[in-house]
């Protein structure tokens, strides 16, 4: 197995700074993504300890140091795996699927990519929202973002596709009507709306229907990613997902 040349590694660290590339470190999901063909390796660096598991081509043995650098786990498991992100095909979705309107925590954007895909939300598009290769959105969708078609666009596009496609958009507004009340008509889109302003009026303009989670008097809203997630699963169950 060849070492990773000081070169090589000076350019990753600058690749991880912008942000471009998907830097893996957990052993798990990317094996999963591996075998399932979600993302193709650019190069997968190991420890010594850890060679023996990763026989791929695109190998490279590193030192301890380096794996912590380009590591984002508290305690790294001897490996990153650095890929380009997924390039896919955008379709006007046949089944229900997930708008995020210039969400900023990656925490919540990866659990709301999660709780899509548990849910059978089609596809996730984020517009103007943290990217989908930051460590922490990778982490919190334990894997499911390369399950689901997770696609990154400006909010102008997504506005042009949505128009085209006549879809039926439902935004989580705390004027809306109770979700648990709600039967959709056919497939929607969630619009979940920024983390402190909600829902943009660019994208709000084209939701037709608003829907609400009752709670408590005292408390204002719910965390993004919590009350995306119970939208999501709601809408599932009305439209006849769950069997």
């Amino acid at each position: 197995m060849q070492k990773a040349t000081a070169n090589l590694i000076k350019e990753l660290k600058k690749q991880k700074r912008q942000g471009d590339l998907l830097f893996l470190d957990n052993a798990k999901i990317i094996k999963d993504a591996l075998s399932q063909g979600s993302i193709k390796a650019k190069y997968i660096l190991v420890n010594s300890a850890n060679q023996s598991q990763w026989p791929q081509p695109e190998t490279l043995l590193v030192d301890n140091t380096t794996i912590e650098m380009l590591s984002d786990s508290k305690t790294p498991q001897g490996v990153v795996c650095i890929a380009d992100y997924p390039q896919y095909t955008v379709q006007k979705p046949s089944g229900n699927f997930l708008v995020l309107d210039r969400l900023q925590d990656p925490g919540n954007v990866g659990t709301l990519v999660r709780s899509a895909y548990a849910s059978g939300f089609e596809y996730v598009f984020l517009l103007d929202s943290v990217r989908p290769t930051n460590p922490k959105l990778v982490r919190s969708s334990a894997g499911a973002l390369f399950l689901t078609k997770v696609i990154p666009m400006q909010t102008a596009e997504f506005v042009k596709l949505a128009k085209q496609w006549k879809v039926s958009l439902l935004k989580a507004d705390m004027q809306g009507k109770n979700v648990f009340d709600f039967t959709p008509k056919g497939a929607v889109g969630v619009v979940v709306g920024n983390e402190g302003q909600g829902v943009g009026n660019e994208i709000g303009s084209l939701c037709t229907q608003s829907v609400k989670i009752p709670m408590q008097k005292g408390i204002e809203s719910l965390n993004a990613g919590v009350s995306g997630s119970i939208i999501m699963y709601q809408i599932a169950l009305k439209t006849k997902f769950f069997k």
